[in-house]
């Protein structure tokens, strides 16, 4: 049986953290079911995490090539996996494959965190064996302390968000396709088997579906990556992305992005790629070489944007907003983040990691795709970038009750003096109203309707500026009003 992930990348720590990942050169059972134990139990909810058989491990990280397994050996151990699950308190049951790396056999093992955790796994394997629950401490399987042991019952009365079965839905709202194409993206063995497989078995395999085998349904993470509309089951599982043209924040363009989590997330980015980050070339004295700096780093961008569809509510109704100011990029969610994170602490700290996901699924799948780090680094990520670019750090920010996150990008100071400059159509409008002329006239030169949100972009920014002015001041909506370009505007278009 495949597995829905790219083993590659997951071994050479591409997409998950190295806690959530165990090597073991050689066949150990009671090491193995203790492991499993502990990934089923996934205190951290980090989503559980997949051991390797076969791979030596040195100070926690995988040794490559790896040392491999005899052939002959990898059905005895697959026949003995199926009888530790029995052992296992409640029945649990990884989902494994056997793999060819670098010419050598492993046996990959997913264990994703349980449904029906907590679960307990014997000390040892022999007659004086006992079930305890065994838990995650950095990259080690360890019996639980009485601290944890409290901290697993009251997990087990919670299942998060992106993990429930949605009651609202059919399994024939998942898309096939998107499925597919999500396969093919990540290289996975899985993306031949799919092309021969019902959707409720590939669904099954995904872990996007589950309940009752008579009464299948959708996970709500399924929906939220390979349903067309994920909005209809979540009403804020969307972007609003406003593109200011000043900063009194009343002169906007406005964008609703919608559809699957990931292509959403790749529109944002691409949008404001195309259409906000801008590059200037500075001239440095004494030297040969140029600067190339950015008004903002995408780098950091990219991490900002994806940190808000990772740890967002998607149970709240309130969409992602992202504001684009002549001088920021303002990125808000909804809620905050959860603790021990606080607002002191995003106020100091430059390198903060979470150990509470709120959506241990779609961060998976985010990592899978490379939409977002796997290895806690977003926030070094955005510092350093910001830092490398010469740009002022960036600010994040909560209340005191987490009801949001907000997250800041000011501007490079380099492009601080260009929120004045003049567009190609701004020189035009100015050009043609050095005699006074009107709106109609106005729009009409730069080839625009007359219509009101074109005023609202082109000729009232201008206004504000004072760059171009009424000549009825006192009657503004006059149908006689004309407009002419100030002495301040001649300067402008001087420069």
């Amino acid at each position: 049986m495949s597995l829905p992930v790219n083993i590659e990348q997951i071994l050479n720590g591409q997409t998950v953290e190295w806690e959530r990942v165990e090597c073991k050169q050689g066949w150990n059972p009671e090491d193995i079911v203790h492991t499993i134990g502990a990934f089923a139990n996934d205190i951290n909810n980090w989503g559980g995490g997949y051991i390797f058989i076969g791979v030596a491990e040195k100070d926690g990280i995988p040794q490559l090539p790896p040392v491999g397994l005899q052939a002959r050996s990898l059905d005895g151990i697959q026949k003995e996996l199926l009888n530790l699950s029995h052992k296992i308190q409640p029945y649990y049951a990884p989902i494994y494959q056997p793999y060819m790396l670098d010419g050598k056999h492993i046996l990959a093992i997913w264990v994703p965190g349980g449904d029906n955790r907590p679960y307990k796994v014997p000390t040892t394997l022999g007659a004086k064996g006992q079930h305890r629950y065994y838990v995650r401490r950095g990259s080690s399987s360890v019996m639980a302390n009485q601290q944890e042991e409290r901290l697993l019952l009251e997990m087990a009365k919670r299942i998060p968000f992106d993990d429930r079965v949605n009651h609202h839905s059919k399994i024939e709202d998942l898309h096939f396709g998107l499925i597919r194409s999500f396969l093919e993206e990540i290289k996975s063995d899985l993306a031949k088997e799919a092309a021969h497989m019902p959707l409720s078995e590939l669904a099954q395999q995904m872990r996007i579906a589950g309940g009752l085998p008579e009464a299948l349904l959708p996970l709500n993470v399924g929906l939220l990556f390979f349903s067309d509309k994920p909005d209809k089951y979540f009403p804020g599982a969307k972007t609003d992305l406003v593109i200011h043209q000043d900063n009194s924040g009343t002169v906007f363009t406005e964008k609703i992005l919608t559809g699957p989590v990931q292509q959403q997330l790749r529109n944002v980015l691409s949008f404001i790629q195309t259409n906000v980050i801008k590059e200037k070339v500075i001239k440095v004295s004494a030297r040969v070489e140029v600067e190339r700096v950015y008004n903002f780093p995408l780098a950091a961008v990219e991490e900002v944007v994806a940190n808000a569809f990772y740890h967002r509510s998607y149970e709240q109704d309130s969409p992602i907003e992202i504001n684009c100011f002549p001088d920021r990029i303002e990125v808000l969610s909804f809620p905050g983040p959860l603790p021990p994170v606080t607002k002191a602490i995003l106020k100091k700290e430059k390198r903060i990691v979470a150990r509470k996901y709120r959506n241990r699924r779609v961060g998976d799948f985010l990592k899978e795709l490379r939409l977002t780090e796997g290895r806690a680094t977003g926030f070094p990520t955005i510092y350093n970038s910001m830092q490398q670019n010469g740009s002022p750090e960036p600010v994040f920010d909560t209340d005191e009750e987490y009801t949001y996150f907000l997250a800041v990008l000011p501007i490079h100071a380099a492009f601080m003096a260009s929120a004045e400059e003049l567009t190609e159509k701004d020189i035009q409008i100015l050009s043609y109203c050095v005699k006074p002329k009107k709106r109609t006239a106005i729009l009409k030169k730069i080839k625009l309707s007359n219509h009101a949100k074109n005023y609202q972009r082109y000729i009232v920014p201008l206004i504000e500026k004072g760059w171009l002015a009424y000549t009825l001041p006192d009657t503004p909506t006059s149908p006689k009003q004309e407009y002419v370009t100030t002495e301040k505007g001649k300067q402008a278009l001087k420069q």
